[in-house]
């Protein structure tokens, strides 16, 4: 990134806000005649706790399962099993208006600053709409506040009446942004905030979350592939891997002392600005195993360059090492 990106401090330390516990989700596979004659495993049996005013990254490559994660705690889409504690209450297990409820305080931003936004809706309205949905205010108190999560984002007032079109990507993603403040969340899931725009733009687009985490108290889940953008931005990172968590720590330990051989191979590929140093380079050597029929054992020990005889047949557990550096291989077990 071209311009500079405010570093957090991560020193702070704050309480759980939530706890996903063994979240499962499958997508059956129908045949011609109606019959599931099998499952896309997308997510498996993943855990994690996500802390007050505090960002955690969630990285990996395309296909493992990352947006699949952010959606199905917002329940996008329905999870297959498993808990997510918020508030003492399981959202999985949550209809009506305790569900209504829960998505107020969760909020999400998404990938495409395109697609997300409804073309036919003038900026102000979409801003307005999820107000409108949990009842806040008078007519007049949520046009107020959209024009002022307008100025906030960096979007003039005197653009209210204006339609997605009209704008750029970058300040489509504020919008974006805006429209997720609107009900003032606890949590905001990020999917992807800044793949889509330029290099120059997402910069600002990162600073920007930062200034309104600060402001409004928020809890991030920061999805994403590129591991530089999730550096500057994630207190703690959990790494995915077809479905599963690999490795979980904090962001300085996670890229000072890597423990997972994938983990290892990821940060390899990141360019170092200054070509007088140099990085060795970790090629994972085949392909990607099919989510619909993954590997016994560890999802990894195709690729793995230390593959031993139980990775084939015993799936590692996630267990803590030192530092609270939680990592799932056979070589540290």
């Amino acid at each position: 990134m071209s311009q500079s990106v405010l570093v957090k401090d991560r020193s702070n330390t704050s309480s759980p806000v939530l706890e996903v516990k063994g979240m499962q989700k499958y997508f059956p596979i129908q045949s011609p005649f109606g019959r599931t004659k099998g499952y896309v495993q997308a997510v498996e049996e993943i855990n994690f706790t996500l802390y007050e005013r505090k960002t955690l990254g969630i990285v990996g490559e395309s296909g493992c399962g990352k947006s699949t994660t952010g959606r199905t705690l917002l329940r996008l889409i329905e999870p297959t099993k498993g808990e997510a504690i918020y508030r003492g209450k399981d959202i999985f297990k949550l209809k009506g208006k305790e569900l209504l409820d829960v998505r107020k305080d969760i909020q999400m931003v998404f990938q495409d600053p395109h697609s997300s936004l409804d073309p036919k809706k003038r900026i102000g309205s979409i801003i307005e709409e999820p107000m409108e949905i949990h009842k806040m205010g008078s007519k007049a108190d949520r046009i107020e506040r959209a024009m002022d999560l307008l100025k906030k984002t960096g979007i003039r007032e005197d653009q209210y009446y204006r339609f997605p079109h009209e704008f750029s990507g970058g300040q489509r993603q504020r919008i974006g942004i805006a429209r997720a403040l609107a009900v003032n969340p606890t949590i905001v899931v990020l999917d992807e905030p800044v793949s889509a725009l330029d290099v120059s733009i997402q910069s600002q687009v990162i600073n920007l979350l930062e200034d309104v985490q600060d402001e409004f108290n928020l809890a991030y889940l920061f999805i994403s592939h590129d591991l530089s953008v999730v550096r500057h931005i994630a207190d703690e990172v959990g790494v995915m891997y077809l479905g599963n968590l690999v490795e979980i720590t904090s962001t300085d330990e996670l890229f000072n002392n890597p423990l997972h051989p994938y983990t290892k191979a990821l940060l390899s590929a990141i360019p170092i600005p200054d070509t007088t140093k140099k990085r060795e380079r970790i090629i994972i050597k085949g392909d990607i195993p099919s989510p619909i029929n993954p590997p016994t054992g560890c999802v990894f020990h195709t690729r793995c360059p230390y593959v031993m005889d139980d990775c084939k047949m015993v799936k590692p557990d996630l267990i803590e090492k030192d530092n609270k550096h939680k990592i799932a291989c056979h070589l540290y077990n």
